[in-house]
């Protein structure tokens, strides 16, 4: 991720000059894409040149078991599991980013996978009073919604045989046209890690998760409370739809889309204004 942090960071020190602070770069990127591991490497990147940033995930704005089985029973099955539009706290990220927009020290959000459900609220990290970034990072940050008709035919298994009529869909999509778009409105400046496909993505996926494993076994935790590759393969499925779309169409509207290749590489460099060959 070294040659996508050198390029993130060059251009976020194009655009804060002259631009009022704080800079809110979101980060859009298929799971196991290296998002993250940007997000990381950039804060410290910038942080060393003296900013002051901080960094929220999409995924740390998702809501609970108990809240997501309401809107199971409520709307759709399918809602259960996390990571569609509609299973995060849009209303928590919207006061986050307005908070900081504003100036203040603000507590961000954090969410633990291994346990599916919000870390405490004591054990928020807190970001300083006037940031001069704010990195805002998840698989769908920026993403628009799909025309109504795109709805109508299945993408996966998943979604011919447990959403046969496209209820789940069209409320996903009903969630991704309305509040999320008020969310992302917020973001100043997007970059996109863009996957050569869909297909990569379960790979990419697994190795998430392996290391996951690694990671509770290092922390003395069960390293069960991590899906299994069965689980992975199932829990794709539901980012397909929104990924396929974005991967389609962010490009046309993205500040900087860094194409990739299977193995993370960057392939090509995208600018909003002209196009350049890595």
């Amino acid at each position: 991720m070294t040659a996508s942090c050198d390029l993130v960071a060059a251009a976020v020190g194009t655009w804060l000059k002259g631009a009022p602070r704080p800079l809110v770069l979101g980060i859009c990127g298929a799971q196991g894409s290296g998002k993250s591991t940007l997000a990381q490497g950039l804060e410290a990147r910038l942080a060393a040149q003296g900013l002051k940033v901080a960094s929220l995930s999409l995924d740390d704005l998702y809501l609970g078991k108990t809240a997501r089985a309401e809107l199971a029973a409520e709307l759709h099955p399918l809602f259960a599991t996390r990571g569609v539009p509609g299973t995060h706290d849009v209303v928590r990220g919207l006061s986050v980013i307005d908070a900081v927009r504003s100036g203040q020290a603000v507590a961000l959000p954090r969410f633990d996978k291994a346990s599916d459900e919000p870390v405490a609220r004591k054990d928020w990290p807190v970001a300083p009073a006037g940031l001069d970034v704010l990195i805002f990072e998840g698989w769908c940050v920026g993403a628009r919604p799909q025309d109504a008709a795109v709805l109508a035919d299945p993408v996966n298994p998943l979604e011919r045989d447990e959403d046969a009529e496209g209820r789940w869909r069209r409320a996903v999509n009903d969630c991704l046209s309305q509040a999320y778009q008020q969310l992302f409105d917020r973001i100043d400046r997007l970059v996109l890690l863009a996957a050569p496909g869909f297909d990569v993505v379960h790979g990419w996926r697994l190795q998430q998760e392996r290391g996951l494993r690694e990671q509770l076994r290092s922390q003395g935790r069960d390293p069960a409370l991590a899906m299994s590759d069965d689980e992975i393969a199932r829990f794709i499925s539901h980012y397909e739809r929104i990924t396929r779309h974005i991967l389609s169409t962010m490009p046309d509207y993205a500040d900087l889309t860094l194409r990739l290749g299977h193995g993370r590489e960057i392939l090509e460099i995208e600018e909003r204004a002209g196009l350049s060959s890595s």
